[in-house]
């Protein structure tokens, strides 16, 4: 279904109506989230745009519960923002099992894991390792302290999901519903087992929402609902499964949400009188907010784009670009590895080198952040730049094999602050480098790879950490 039949259906349903703002207005803060948000889909090993369907389904249900403007305003960005802490945990999952935590996260949100039956066939599904006994030992391993392991990454991914709310400066109740994203109501869930009423009403939105995108996506309406009465009183709220069942019959929104385009979608259900504005401080924040996603997806990734920031930023200033491209740079430089965030961790943490396959899968990257960014319209300079971080000179660089006469100043520096802050870094297969020795291999690469005269600016004074042995 087209955008503007999209629109047309939502305006004229006589059932509900949902209030439409002007997206010609100004620009939306809802139209950098709802864009950024397909990278968190990434990391949660969902299909892009499960966070934006899930933000049409919660307010398609706040509208059923008759829930104020000013509330709705704040549950839409707890809907959108529901999985911005998840990277925080990709790591010790991918570790704990031994797998590719994408598909891990992707197949545990369609079990009843509070069931030990279906917890069992989930771990002995995908635990890694040697061999058959190396798999019954890993599980063995990962049953001994699953609930212990489970409550503290789940309480790790919530609070830190709050924290870059609280970054953009969004409601203090967005916050909570994220922090309670994955509460149960029969007390059950994680991380503080509130049950029933104790859980806030947003918390107890997000949590059915989500999930029931995930069948949804995965398995149908039907199955969606049936999943919704297996588990009500249990992990939901049974008020909401009701409310739920209301709408349940309205075959055009169920067939719009799985074939228009969801950002047009989403679009339309954030209320109409309280659209956010998204002005340069806000627009700083959220790329600041996004940095700290995208560095905690491996310990070894800690700092880097705030890092990359910081000298791209100085490296910018030392040849005399003005204050307008200098903030366009920072932005590109802390969403430059957003597309990471697609990158399992089974090959990001790997100490040893890559096989054909990882570094192909490595290589999709700077693709990913060029998806992810030109989705927003005042980002498409920007996402230019930030996804030519790994473009050479020479054109041998990826992923689009760009040469010098296509890289501009900006794309130039970003590359050189790029490689500058990973080589004093310590990675899985080597330690931190201090700054003579960085200087030489970039020496080198200057010509072929990197731009000489950024080269020259950078070596004017060293740049990057202080400590060269601080973890990255």
């Amino acid at each position: 279904m087209s955008p503007v039949a999209t629109r047309r259906y939502l305006k004229t349903r006589s059932r509900f109506e949902v209030p439409l703002g002007n997206p010609a207005d100004g620009f939306r803060l809802s139209e950098v989230i709802s864009a950024l948000s397909y990278a968190l889909d990434l990391t949660e090993g969902q299909p892009m745009g499960h966070s934006v369907r899930a933000c049409v389904v919660g307010m398609r249900l706040a509208h059923e519960l008759g829930l104020a403007p000013d509330a709705r305003s704040d549950l839409y960005y707890a809907l959108l923002l529901k999985d911005a802490g998840c990277s925080s945990n990709a790591a010790r999952l991918s570790q704990l099992f031994g797998a590719d935590d994408h598909t891990l996260k992707h197949d545990h949100k369609l079990i009843d894991w509070t069931q030990l039956g279906p917890a069992a066939g989930y771990a002995l599904r995908h635990a890694g390792g040697d061999g058959v006994l190396g798999r019954i030992g890993r599980v063995v391993r990962i049953a001994a302290s699953a609930e212990r392991i489970g409550r503290e990454m789940i309480a790790t991914r919530c609070e830190r999901g709050a924290d870059i709310v609280r970054m953009i400066g969004l409601a203090p109740a967005t916050a909570m519903a994220i922090r309670n994203l994955d509460e149960h109501w029969d007390g059950r869930g994680h991380p503080l087992g509130l049950a029933g009423d104790r859980i806030p009403l947003f918390g107890r939105i997000l949590g059915l929402a989500q999930t029931f995108e995930v069948f949804l996506a995965a398995r149908g309406p039907s199955a969606a609902f049936e999943m919704l009465d297996r588990r009500s009183g249990r992990w939901f709220d049974p008020e909401l499964v009701r409310a739920m069942r209301a709408f349940e019959g309205e075959t055009a929104f169920w067939r719009i949400l799985a074939t228009a385009e969801p950002r047009t979608l989403v679009e339309a259900y954030e209320p109409g009188e309280r659209v956010l504005e998204a002005d340069e401080a806000r627009v700083d924040q959220v790329a600041e907010a996004f940095a700290v996603v995208i560095d905690a997806k491996s310990p070894y990734t800690y700092h880097h784009s705030s890092g990359v920031a910081d000298i791209a930023s100085e490296l910018g200033r030392r040849m005399g670009l003005d204050p307008v491209e200098l903030r366009e740079l920072r932005r590109a430089a802390l969403l430059h590895d957003i597309g990471k965030l697609g990158v399992p961790n089974t090959i990001l943490d790997k100490p040893g080198k890559l096989t054909e396959a990882e570094w192909a899968a490595m290589r999709l990257h700077p693709a990913f952040t060029h998806q992810i960014l030109t989705r927003i319209a005042r980002f498409r300079d920007l996402a230019e730049v930030a996804a030519s971080h790994h473009e050479r000179l020479d054109g041998a660089g990826y992923h689009r094999g760009l040469t010098g006469p296509q890289l501009s100043v900006p794309a130039r520096i970003l590359a050189a602050a790029d490689v500058c802050e990973a080589l004093q870094a310590e990675r899985p297969y080597r330690g931190p480098l201090p700054w003579d020795e960085v200087m030489a291999i970039m020496g080198r690469l200057a010509g072929p790879a990197l731009c000489p005269a950024v080269f020259e600016a950078l070596r004017a004074a060293p740049l990057g950490r202080s400590d060269p042995g601080e973890k990255a």
